[in-house]
C-alpha cells in the first residue's frame, strides 16, 4: 500500500479562501494535511483596522480538515509588523507531526524566517505560497531584490497563482522548473447562481433598495480604501449620467463618509450597503450587471472578488493594476480593462460595460463561465500536488 505523502501547511489565520480548499484538498485524499494557524484572526471576533471595526467571518472556516492553532507569543499579535507573528513552538509542533514537505504562505514574518532555518538544518523542503506582482511598480531596489533571491533560495518549488505573478517570481530568479500553477479560487460551490434562495434575497434586495428591475446596476464590494478608488469610480460614474443606471457600494472604510458626500453632491443614482460577510455575497452579486475592481498600485495582488463576480455571472470592470486582469479579465471578451491612473479611460470603460449588459449578454455569460471554471480548487490542487512530487521523490 502507498502510503500518502505528508503535507504541512504554515498559514497566518484562517480565511474564508483558504480553508474551503484545504477541506478538498482533505476530500481527495491524495495527500495527508494538517494546517498550522499562526493566529486566530476571522474564528475569532477581533478588529480589522482596514474596515475599521470588528469582525469575524460567518462562515464555517475550521471543519473538515486537520488543523491546529500554534500560540502566537507576539505583544501585540497580527499581520501589521514583522513580529505580529511569533510562534516559538511551531518547530516543535512540525517535528511532531513529520512532515514531508512544507506549504508556506508569505515570508513577511519573525515566525516565517525563523521557519525557514530550522526546515533547512532538518532537510525539509519547503513550497511557497504568494501572489505578489510587480504591475505599475518600479523596478525593485537592489537590496530588496538580494533579500528576496536569498529568501527564495530556500525553496524548492513555488506555486504561482497567475501570470503576473509567475513573472514576479521569474524577475526574482526562481526557475521554470520550480513554478507550478496552482491559480487563485474560491469556493464555487458557495457562489452558485442557480440557487433559488440567492434569486429571492437578490429580488427582495432589489426592492428594499428601491432599485427598478430593469436598471442596470454597478457594484463595487470591499474596503472604503484610496487604492481601491471608490471616489473616481463615482466621479466616473456621475459625469455619464446614465438614465437609469445605479451604482450600489458594499463595504466600509475611511472613505465611507467622502463617499457619501460626494453622492449626496452630485445627484447620480448611488445606493450604500454595510459590509456584507461571506454568506450575504452572493445575493450582492446577483443584483449587479457589472462588478468594478478599480484599484490602483501593488495593493490589489489578485482580487478575488472577480472570481466570485465570475462564477455568479456576472462580468467585471477593473484596472490594469489588479493582480488577476490577464488571467480572467479580457478587454471586451470576459469584461473591461482601464488604465489604473486615467479617470478618462475608466468612465469610458464603464461605458462600454453599461452598453454591452443593456443588449444580449449570453455570449458574454458563457466567456465569463468558461475561463472562470479553470481558476478552481482543483486546479490548484493538481498544481500543488506536481510541486509536492517535483520536491519528494
Amino acid at each position: 500500500m502507498i502510503v500518502p505523502r505528508r503535507l504541512a501547511v504554515v498559514l497566518s489565520h484562517p480565511t474564508q479562501y483558504y480553508s474551503p480548499w484545504f477541506r478538498f484538498i482533505a476530500n481527495e485524499n491524495r495527500c495527508a494535511l494538517r494546517v498550522f494557524y499562526l493566529w486566530d484572526f476571522g474564528v475569532t471576533t477581533r478588529h480589522d483596522p482596514r474596515f475599521g471595526a470588528a469582525f469575524r467571518w460567518d462562515i464555517d472556516l475550521l471543519s473538515g480538515y486537520d488543523h491546529e492553532f500554534v500560540p502566537n507569543a507576539a505583544t501585540n499579535p497580527g499581520t501589521e509588523s514583522f513580529s505580529g507573528l511569533h510562534n516559538p513552538t511551531l518547530p516543535v509542533r512540525l517535528k511532531t507531526w513529520k512532515p514531508d514537505a512544507i506549504l508556506v504562505f508569505g515570508y513577511r514574518f519573525r515566525t516565517h524566517l525563523n521557519l525557514l532555518r530550522w526546515a533547512r538544518r532538518h532537510r525539509i523542503p519547503l513550497i511557497f505560497r504568494g501572489d505578489s506582482h510587480l504591475l505599475g511598480q518600479p523596478c525593485p531596489s537592489l537590496s530588496k531584490r538580494l533579500l528576496l533571491r536569498w529568501v527564495y533560495r530556500h525553496f524548492a518549488a513555488f506555486t504561482y497563482v497567475g501570470l503576473a505573478n509567475r513573472d514576479y517570481f521569474s524577475f526574482f530568479g526562481v526557475s521554470s522548473e520550480k513554478l507550478f500553477f496552482a491559480p487563485h479560487a474560491v469556493n464555487r460551490e458557495h457562489f452558485d447562481p442557480r440557487l433559488p434562495t440567492y434569486r429571492f434575497a437578490a429580488s427582495e434586495l432589489r426592492r428594499r433598495l428601491e432599485i427598478p428591475a430593469d436598471a442596470p446596476v454597478i457594484l463595487f464590494a470591499g474596503k472604503f480604501a484610496a487604492n481601491k478608488q471608490p471616489l473616481t469610480l463615482l466621479a466616473a460614474f456621475a459625469s455619464l449620467n446614465h438614465p437609469t443606471a445605479v451604482l450600489l457600494f458594499v463595504g466600509d472604510g475611511e472613505l465611507r463618509e467622502p463617499l457619501r458626500r460626494a453622492a449626496a453632491a452630485n445627484g447620480a443614482r448611488v445606493r450604500f450597503l454595510p459590509f456584507a460577510n461571506q454568506s450575504e455575497m452572493p445575493v450582492r452579486y446577483l443584483l449587479a450587471d457589472v462588478f468594478a475592481l478599480p484599484s490602483r498600485g501593488h495593493y490589489e495582488t489578485w482580487g478575488l472578488a472577480v472570481n466570485e463576480a465570475m462564477h455568479m455571472g456576472v462580468p467585471c470592470l477593473v484596472s490594469d493594476r489588479v493582480g488577476c486582469q490577464r488571467d480572467l479579465v479580457t478587454d471586451g471578451e470576459t469584461g473591461w480593462v482601464f488604465p489604473a491612473h486615467d479617470p478618462a479611460a475608466l468612465e469610458s470603460s464603464l461605458a462600454r460595460a453599461l452598453a454591452a449588459v443593456a443588449g444580449d449578454t449570453t455570449q458574454l455569460r458563457a466567456r465569463i463561465a468558461d475561463r472562470v471554471s479553470h481558476y478552481t480548487y482543483r486546479q490548484a490542487t493538481e498544481g500543488l500536488l506536481s510541486a509536492m512530487a517535483h520536491v519528494v521523490p
